[in-house]
């Protein structure tokens, strides 16, 4: 884990369990069991929602990109602006709305039907 990681877990420790866990070649962001970011090369990329989506845009962040196939696919991942890093109350904040998109993104997927037990057949007594 880098030092950025580390500070991470430490800024964002009060606001419930965090964790980060390797995936994707770099890591995993979690709060209370929800990938609420993707920490890619010390650079920090939260979870986005139409809700939070305005805040990167209207401070020049972008998506979370990598090629696949020969093309750019982005993800709903967006780079935490710079000058937020070391403000840990903005941090803190902007974490609770990535919390609150990936809340919502849950919410949004509709779950699979579960698989129901075939009934035996049965002879019926006279």
């Amino acid at each position: 884990m880098s030092g950025y990681g580390t500070y991470l877990l430490d800024e964002l420790a009060s606001l419930g369990q965090v964790s980060l866990r390797r995936m994707f070649g770099g890591e995993g962001l979690f709060l209370d069991g929800l990938m609420i970011g993707i920490l890619d090369e010390d650079v920090l990329y939260l979870k986005v929602d139409a809700r939070n989506r305005p805040d990167f845009e209207a401070a020049g962040s972008e998506p979370f990109t990598y090629a696949r196939m020969g093309r750019e696919v982005a993800l709903s991942f967006w780079r935490l602006p710079d000058e937020l890093i070391e403000d840990g109350e903005e941090l803190r904040a902007w974490a609770l709305k990535s919390r609150a998109a990936a809340i919502a993104t849950g919410k949004a997927k509709t779950p699979r039907p579960k698989p129901t037990a075939k009934k035996k057949a049965t002879r019926g007594r006279r």
